[in-house]
């Protein structure tokens, strides 16, 4: 999500329009058919659904993590429905995932080390002044907090709707707060990395080219 590819388009990165029919179709086919049928064959066609998608993407030449990590994570959810035998439980994971990551991702940016800001750092080889280049450090700070927000709402509503055992509408937030906020924030994230480059990196380069060029 984080890595600089620029010929990449963003619905490429969110993993086009299979990778992202394959994500919301297997909770809505869980939720249409847990009034009609019982917990086992509706925890089975979700799952059916996300590998059918799942081995689409992989023939069309995705790499195997991405194209079967969804796969994955329908078959734990599915999982975890049928171990305690509530519906609710199809949606736990992905609560539990986004409660988990808001801690470290708010501290970040709390001490002044927003997570992207480290992120982009690694990615280039360390060592960069970023945190002391003020405009790199808002651009990280305004991303860092746009993805502690994502996982904070996608915790707190979802988990507010599990409590109160709404499949439903726990389908409905996972949709509305998955792919469209994802892309929200994904834009940020990658318009803080652009940003940060532009001011450290591309100066260092352009520089190293005149040097070689004037000997």
């Amino acid at each position: 999500m984080l890595t600089e590819t620029p010929h990449l388009t963003l619905l490429d990165r969110l993993g086009g329009w299979w990778g992202i029919v394959g994500t919301g179709l297997p909770q809505v086919m869980f939720v249409v058919l847990t009034n009609l049928t019982t917990l086992p064959v509706t925890a089975g066609v979700a799952f059916a659904v996300a590998a059918a998608f799942g081995v689409v993407r992989r023939l069309r030449g995705e790499e195997t993590a991405a194209a079967l990590g969804g796969v994955l994570g329908v078959a734990v959810a599915a999982g975890i429905a049928l171990w305690t035998g509530s519906a609710s439980d199809f949606f736990l994971v992905g609560i539990v995932t986004s409660a988990a990551l808001f801690g470290p991702v708010a501290a970040s940016f709390v001490v002044g080390r927003p997570v992207t800001g480290l992120l982009w750092n690694v990615l280039h080889g360390g060592g960069h002044p970023w945190r002391s280049d003020r405009p790199s450090r808002q651009a990280h700070d305004l991303a860092t907090l746009a993805v502690a927000a994502m996982l904070g709402a996608r915790a707190l509503v979802s988990g507010m709707l599990w409590w109160t055992g709404s499949v439903a509408g726990l389908a409905t937030a996972r949709i509305a707060l998955g792919v469209p906020l994802t892309a929200l924030v994904t834009l940020v994230v990658f318009w803080a990395f652009r940003r940060t480059t532009h001011r450290l990196v591309t100066p260092v380069r352009v520089a190293a080219r005149g040097t070689r060029s004037s000997r």
